[in-house]
């Protein structure tokens, strides 16, 4: 969360704050709301900016009870929340909790018997990765749009969501119908992609997580359609229908909180899960034992759920014998969590995953890695470990590291962790590559025999919020880049690297790069949030036709010609739109798995309010102009 200056004003606060735990609204003045202060005591610092991962309170204020109820007590705020009494729990959740709309955005824009059906006769975008290998490279005849068009786009329509701030997944989409996560409302929808009327809508119950999949008919007849949730479950639907299949827990370690960020993949009879697990925001609170989670790989039977085998990154975390500074006993080692998309390599039948860093002591060999499982048995074919020794948590964030930090002789305190899927590339003379990015600004190239490094480059200085983020895509012979570093006082303008980088796939070569400034006139200045200092790629690119489709976390979209870098097309998504569904809504940030296209159309999922970005509710979707 924050220095640790401010985790100790926190705790002793919060330890008043249990001091008296029988506050009650006799006790407290009529104008203040007795939940409001235990948030101002107990949250506000991480949550009024003290941690740049913590959700502000706008985005806490968008949430229902049941969501903040099961954060709280079971979610990833259980630990920091463990102290309150149930009648404090109770009142930060009636302090916060939004009301949950009425159906009406969903109701009033029903489709017409017109638009009513469901075509799976031809899937344009099966998953976030596009295909097998994660190329993120759309054909001129998958998407529905050549490049010579890209420059000529228009808004077709737009629909708004309601109490959310955010959009951060993928859709699947077939030639009629577009499959949307539609993040914090908890709803999967079924959309008509020329006109954005709602065809059916799946409650899911909690707000939705990763990307959407689809599976290839099974011998039964029936697809799959997958999604995952903010408890860490699996849903499984009838795509034609939105009907209920199947779901199961996500989570490999009962007890230990979880996240299914990384997009799930279907191959065969199978289904390819990522799970993250890490510990790294618990590690900021320094009485917490840290730290226990650790990433793993599930394979689900993709007709019924049922898992067949688990790929874990380390053994469960132990105590290690040793003690903060704040007395709590220490455990180990945890992290090198699996936030990012699998990839499958066909021919030689491996799963290939990204890690992140450790979280505790000691730190494994399995952190910062690229690693390769049989996909028949989980077992690891080979590992690759570009950065050792990187044990990193928000403990460690700030200026004062707090007690949960490492020492610096102990740990290199990077956090330059993979969010980027392993990309596998056939080149023209035959031979591949295994790509990826990393948040430490590096481009790594691989033999996807050994994992033998065949290159590398390295752009810009990375970090925790730096770096590559969610991905990079692929075409031809180029990998293409996107690099999101800050702004910040100790960067000058010619050292900051935020932007794309094209470079030769067979040796590294660079070919063109596009710098990103910031755009902060005609007033983008008072629409987005740190305008002047957040202004990078970070979100996953998609090629479509040897263009790249890039999101600013500026809230820009821009559309480059993948042979020179050439700017095709640009578009400001940080305004207000009218909607097809009556929701007032606005653009913000573009990030995580945010950029999709297929049916002639280009998605795109604005708003991103983490990490002090823009917040936004709206999904724009673009095609050619007539």
């Amino acid at each position: 969360m924050a220095k640790s200056t401010g985790f100790l004003f926190r705790l002793t606060a919060f330890a008043a704050v249990l001091a008296y735990s029988s506050i009650s609204t006799a006790q407290t003045p009529q104008s203040v709301h007795p939940g409001e202060q235990i948030y101002q005591t107990v949250c506000a610092f991480c949550h009024a900016g003290g941690d740049a991962r913590a959700a502000s309170l706008r985005t806490l204020q968008s949430m229902t009870a049941e969501m903040l109820e099961y954060t709280l007590t079971e979610g990833l705020m259980s630990a920091q929340a463990s102290g309150l009494t149930d009648e404090q729990r109770a009142a930060v959740i009636d302090y916060l909790a939004a009301e949950r709309p009425d159906n009406n955005w969903i109701s009033n824009n029903i489709c017409s018997d017109q638009h009513q059906s469901v075509s799976l006769a031809s899937i344009k975008l099966a998953g976030a990765g596009v295909d097998a290998g994660f190329s993120r490279n759309l054909s001129a005849e998958q998407a529905g749009l050549n490049k010579a068009d890209l420059h000529q786009l228009e808004l077709a329509w737009a629909i708004g969501f309601p109490n959310i701030t955010g959009l951060r997944s993928s859709p699947v989409i077939s030639d009629n119908t577009l499959f949307y996560p539609a993040g914090a409302t908890g709803y999967l929808l079924a959309l008509d992609t020329q006109t954005g009327c709602i065809k059916w809508s799946y409650d899911a119950g909690a707000a939705l997580r990763a990307s959407a999949a689809i599976s290839e008919p099974q011998d039964n007849g029936q697809r799959y359609l997958i999604i995952t949730d903010e408890q860490a479950r699996l849903h499984a639907l009838d795509p034609v229908s939105g009907t209920l299949l199947w779901q199961v827990a996500g989570e490999v370690d009962e007890g230990v909180a979880t996240r299914l960020t990384g997009a799930p993949l279907p191959f065969e009879d199978r289904l390819y899960v990522p799970v993250s697990a890490s510990g790294v925001a618990r590690g900021a609170e320094a009485e917490h034992e840290c730290c226990d989670g650790r990433g793993a790989v599930t394979a689900l039977d993709i007709t019924s759920g049922q898992r067949l085998w688990t790929y874990v990154t380390m053994p469960p975390a132990a105590y290690t014998g040793a003690v903060n500074s704040a007395g709590a006993r220490l455990r180990g080692p945890s992290g090198a969590p699996i936030w990012s998309s699998p990839s499958l390599d066909v021919k030689r039948r491996l799963l290939y995953v990204t890690t992140g860093e450790n979280t505790s002591l000691p730190a494994t060999d399995t952190s910062n890695a690229i690693i390769a499982l049989d996909i028949d048995t989980g077992e690891v074919r080979w590992q690759f470990q570009a950065i050792a020794n990187d044990v990193w948590n928000m403990a460690c964030s700030g200026r004062n590291p707090g007690p949960n930090c490492p020492a610096p002789e102990d740990s290199i305190r990077k956090d330059w962790d993979f969010g980027s899927a392993a990309t596998l590339v056939q080149l023209p003379d035959g031979s591949e590559r295994l790509l990826a990015g990393q948040k430490s600004g590096h481009l790594w190239a691989l033999n996807p025999d050994d994992g033998a490094v065949l290159w590398q480059q390295r752009i810009g200085e990375g970090g925790a919020l730096g770096g590559n983020h969610w991905g990079i895509a692929v075409d031809n012979t180029k990998v293409l880049l996107p690099i999101s570093d800050p702004n910040g006082a100790n960067r000058t303008d010619d050292v900051i690297r935020s932007g794309i980088y094209a470079f030769d796939i067979a040796t590294g070569r660079a070919d063109w790069e596009y710098r990103a400034r910031p755009d902060c006139d005609d007033g983008r200045a008072e629409r987005v949030a740190s305008c002047a200092q957040r202004y990078g790629f970070s979100a996953m690119p998609l090629v479509i036709d040897g263009a790249l489709v890039a999101g600013n976390i500026d809230g820009r979209l821009f559309i480059f010609d993948n042979a020179d870098g050439r700017i095709l097309f640009e578009f400001d998504t940080s305004d207000f739109f009218d909607t097809v569904n009556g929701i007032e809504a606005r653009g913000g940030s573009i990030d995580a798995h945010s950029i999709a296209a297929g049916a002639g159309m280009v998605f795109v999922g604005s708003g991103y309010e983490r990490f002090s970005q823009q917040a936004g509710n709206v999904l724009l979707a673009f095609k050619v102009k007539p």
